[in-house]
């Protein structure tokens, strides 16, 4: 999956020099050769030697490898403490700065420490000489600290051939009878990011009902597949499930089973002090104390329970949340004021002195600026300096704010709160996967080059069927610079490949590319039979189209899939695709239903028919997934209900739309775009012309937003000098005169830049331009264009004769994605989607 660097060691007299070149291959081949060293052959068996008394964390991952070698071989590895000699392949594990057998090689120079020590979760692997008495040669796996051991590890099970989805997803293995290492030495590098993680969230009713039919409960043997998971994919922190659930309180295995893995354990945006929502009404409950979540009015009550989650997790790695907001993830109360908020984190760190006798800097603390608290941050509020800022999106994926590069910078940094799922106005988003890596990574990039780099974590929601973006997340974390607009799809590939195999690793790629895309066009929950036009441009029958072409794929393809990958396959690919195209035909039957049965058509019933059809199947599919996938290892996991929605919050179980029954009492050329039936319609990427700076240039990101792609200005942390003029021209030949409305359809990028707002210029031939703000006014409210993904901005201009015009679009502000342009003549007609595109 990742690119790893290989160094390539020469040996001249007594000096080494170390040459390190990017290396797309991966250390592990099954094909033999000079350059080689065997792992496992039929008649030879593989050894691992770790230290006795090596970490009980790296241990759990040794005891993993060995297992993962024997799900690719059929033989498992022996773990050795003492070599005798002949205990050949071997692979030697350990930690620098631990008294191991690593440290013993440093010191027989054949391990470099300066490539570890003092790093941050780094490993190297690679191969060496004579490593004991006996043994000719040996493969290293070496980290710079515990996580960085770790991840070595599961480096080598994922390029053997073991899918960190192998159990979450049940992604098969692919067994081989013989596997050899390519000589070198391999390292990904030290984290961009210093915390990486997920939040399990609105996890009722599905993962909280897998849970506890197949473990029991939310609880330690159920954490324990969760934190696997993501040591797997490089990331090291987590804030727990928190709906009527205390991490802490409900399994007491499941904090020290944190430590002992390795993962940092935090609390969510609204649950301070290492305690969860649930521990307050479980503390109050049992104390007999007033349920007063308030602290001008029970400060000292406040101070005991936060002082009591602080004691209990005092011995564990921990990134503690500090601040406070409504109980139950509400605002405080209007009253509330600043000199109280900073006197609240004031308190908390005297707590965390007294409890760990440290200073409070000496514990890591992140203050989440979550919907009002950024109020209270904008209107001067502070924390300490060490203190982690944890900026936030608006809950749909468009980053709020970000940190202003032309002032000081908090040194505590920053880190950003980012939604896949989301609970909350119009409509929830929590069945599916409604997240393109192309926002995530423009966003996330966005954030990235704006210095946010301590903190990042995702609201998963259920965790499934989230598995392709949280790869992607996790992945980017560890290195942002390893992705541009260019290369995403060649991660989707990747991914598919490491999922499936390579023979149809392209085709997958591109169905999970254009499912999700089409998924953000619009979220499946506020997905209905209003939605999309039915009479205007074919809209709703276009888009029917897209996703029923896209289900046929899969299914096609369900086919040729062989047996093992079935499983995987519909959870992974066919289930997001068939499920999501059969609502489009249910909400398209719903929308010719209505129609036709206002005109008493017979047609109408045909309609009202294929709607019953669609829900029953939609419980079919479900069905399936709960219960045949996997032996039914899934059960509950798709219990989230998606149709019928009446408020923003969902119900128990899916409504069938109403429906009515009619009775019959008696069935490449030069891009100037040209206007027809009174409009112009534009993609944003076929500009006539381009301007860009030295320092500035355009791109298009292909695949973005709601039809084509998305063309914006990078690098995202510059904004336009008055002297650059960053434009791109459009050619136009209008056949009528007149004052038109030019629409402009816009990415919904906030005003990150501290309220602000974003700019643009707008003209014509160039006439003096007008200067429109389109996101300034925001103030954390949710509006129309976040739920429908797209920010519509309206300006008018006097054309005085029909022929050929220019339209020129200059940005002032980095961050602005132009999508598409709509120009009303008199006859643009309402659609969601905008109307296709005018020929040229």
């Amino acid at each position: 999956m990742r690119l790893f660097s290989r160094i390539i060691t020469t040996v001249l007299v007594f000096f080494v020099f170390t040459v390190e070149i990017s290396a797309k291959q991966p250390f592990i081949t099954t094909e033999k050769n000079s350059d080689v060293l065997v792992l496992k052959e039929k008649s030879v068996n593989l050894s691992i030697f770790t230290n006795a008394g090596i970490d009980a964390g790296i241990m759990r991952a040794v005891k993993n490898l060995q297992s993962d070698f024997q799900k690719v071989t059929g033989n498992q590895p022996t773990i050795l403490n003492q070599i005798s000699g002949n205990n050949t392949p071997l692979i030697i594990i350990g930690t620098v700065g631990t008294k191991s057998v690593i440290d013993d090689l440093i010191k027989q120079k054949k391990i470099d420490g300066k490539a570890l020590t003092g790093k941050n979760e780094k490993f190297i692997i690679q191969n060496i000489s004579n490593p004991f008495p006996g043994v000719s040669e040996a493969i290293v796996i070496a980290g710079s600290d515990k996580r960085g051991t770790i991840y070595g590890i599961y480096e080598v099970s994922q390029q053997i051939g073991v899918s960190p989805w192998y159990y979450m997803a049940d992604v098969p293995v692919k067994v081989k009878e013989n596997i050899y290492f390519r000589k070198g030495i391999y390292t990904d590098g030290e984290p961009a990011v210093k915390y990486r993680g997920i939040f399990l969230n609105d996890e009722e009713p599905s993962l909280g009902g897998w849970a506890r039919a197949t473990f029991g409960g939310v609880n330690s043997k159920f954490y324990e597949k969760v934190f696997e998971l993501i040591l797997r994919m490089k990331g090291n922190y987590i804030w727990p499930a928190m709906w009527g659930k205390a991490f802490y309180d409900d399994d007491a295995l499941s904090g020290p089973l944190a430590n002992e893995m390795g993962i940092i354990m935090g609390t969510s945006h609204h649950e301070p002090m290492a305690q969860a929502q649930e521990d307050w009404h479980r503390y109050i409950k049992k104390n007999n104390l007033p349920n007063v979540w308030d602290y001008s009015k029970n400060a000292e009550v406040l101070q005991k329970f936060w002082k009591s989650g602080i004691e209990r997790s005092e011995n564990w790695e921990k990134l503690v949340t500090v601040g406070m907001r409504g109980d139950g993830d509400e605002a405080m109360g209007e009253g509330t004021n600043i000199a109280l908020l900073e006197n609240i984190v004031k308190d908390q760190r005297k707590i965390i002195e007294q409890v760990t006798g440290k200073k409070a800097e000496k514990t890591p603390q992140v203050w989440a600026l979550y919907k009002e608290v950024q109020d209270y941050y904008d209107k001067g509020m502070r924390v300490p300096d060490d203190v982690i800022l944890l900026f936030c999106d608006d809950n749909w994926g468009n980053v709020r704010k970000l940190p202003d590069l032309t002032k000081p910078l908090h040194k505590g940094g920053y880190g950003i709160y980012y939604h896949f799922d989301y609970v909350g106005g119009p409509r929830n988003s929590k069945w599916i996967n409604i997240s393109p890596i192309q926002r995530i990574w423009e966003q996330m990039n966005l954030s990235y080059e704006h210095k946010v780099d301590q903190l990042w974590v995702v609201n998963v929601g259920d965790l499934k069927p989230m598995e392709f973006p949280i790869s992607f997340f996790l992945e980017m974390a560890w290195n942002p610079k390893q992705f541009n607009s260019k290369n995403l799809l060649e991660y989707t590939e990747k991914w598919s490949a490491q999922q499936f195999g390579g023979k149809y690793a392209k085709e997958i790629a591109r169905m999970i590319n254009l499912y999700t895309k089409y998924n953000r066009r619009v979220t499946p929950e506020t997905l209905d039979s209003k939605t999309f036009s039915l009479n205007n441009y074919h809209e709703f029958e276009t888009v029917l189209n897209d996703y029923r072409a896209l289900a046929i794929d899969a299914l096609r393809l369900k086919e040729r899939i062989p047996a093992e990958y079935q499983d995987a396959y519909y959870q992974l690919v066919l289930y997001p695709i068939d499920a999501c195209s059969n609502l489009y035909e249910m909400y398209y039957a719903v929308a010719k239903n209505r129609e036709l049965a206002a005109k008493y058509d017979l047609k109408a019933n045909y309609y009202a028919d294929r709607v019953k059809e669609c829900f029953e199947r939609n419980a079919y599919l479900d069905h399936k997934y709960n219960n045949e996938i996997a032996g039914g290892k899934w059960v509950n996991m798709m219990d989230q209900m998606k149709i019928g929605y009446k408020a923003w919050f969902d119900g128990k179980v899916n409504v069938m739309p109403e429906v009515t029954y009619v009775y019959d009492d008696n069935a490449s050329k030069e891009k100037v775009f040209k206007e027809k039936d009174g409009y112009v319609s534009i993609e944003a990427e076929n500009f006539a012309r381009m301007n860009n700076s030295d320092r500035i240039h355009w791109e298009v990101i292909p695949d973005f937003g709601k039809t084509k792609s998305g063309v914006t200005t990078f690098p995202q942390s510059a904004d336009p000098k008055t002297s650059e003029n960053i434009y791109l021209e459009y050619d136009i030949n209008f056949e009528s005169k007149g004052e038109f409305e030019v629409q402009l359809l816009l990415a919904p990028t906030l005003n990150y830049n501290h309220n602000k707002g974003l700019r643009y210029e707008i003209s014509f031939d160039g006439g003096t331009p007008q200067i429109i703000n389109f996101n300034g006014h925001y103030k954390g409210e949710l509006g129309r264009w976040q739920s429908e993904h797209i920010i519509k901005s309206i300006t008018k201009h006097q054309i005085s004769q029909p022929g050929k015009h220019t339209l020129r679009f200059r940005v002032l502000e980095a961050g602005i994605v132009l999508e598409k342009i709509l120009i009303d003549t008199g006859g643009l007609k309402p659609s969601y989607l905008g109307a296709p595109e005018s020929n040229f």
